[in-house]
């Protein structure tokens, strides 16, 4: 069986870094995709512009999703992850600066999984990235639609 992958949605690339760092420090060995903004993550996930003719056999099991993102916000991508039969069941962790209430209650409006605000500090990021990678990959049962057997 391939590594199953989890999508990262995040547009800064020291993010980025620390994720990949934490989920290395964590043994977390799946493969990590990026995607660098709101319309590349949707890019990824339905086959189009820069991905056309993946294989969409093959979903992330996690996408972590970040909300301020350049071309399209993570709120706008949540909502099109949500509208559509092949990816509205895939977990969606909002991980994100933001400590707004309203991006808060709309992210589970719009039925994001979880909600986490990034810590500032550097140990406490690699942290929370570590806990949710633990949980959401290895503790987690995934729902059938996304599992490669």
């Amino acid at each position: 069986m391939d590594k199953e992958i989890i999508l990262l949605v995040e547009d800064n690339p020291d993010d980025v870094l620390l994720t990949k760092r934490a989920f290395k420090k964590s043994n977390i060995l799946n493969e990590l995709v990026v995607a660098n903004d709101g319309v590349e993550a949707l890019d990824y996930l339905f086959g189009t512009g820069a991905y056309k003719g993946r294989d969409l056999s093959i979903m992330p099991v996690l996408i972590l999703l970040d909300l301020r993102l350049p071309k399209l916000d993570g709120i706008d991508v949540l909502r099109r992850i949500r509208d559509d039969e092949r990816t509205k069941l895939i977990p969606v962790v909002i991980l994100t600066t933001s400590k707004e209430q309203k991006d808060l209650i709309e992210s589970y409006s719009l039925g994001a999984n979880s909600y986490i605000p990034k810590p500032v500090d550097f140990d406490q990021f690699v942290l929370a990235v570590r806990q949710l990678g633990l949980y959401w990959v290895l503790l987690n049962e995934p729902p059938p639609v996304i599992r490669r057997d």
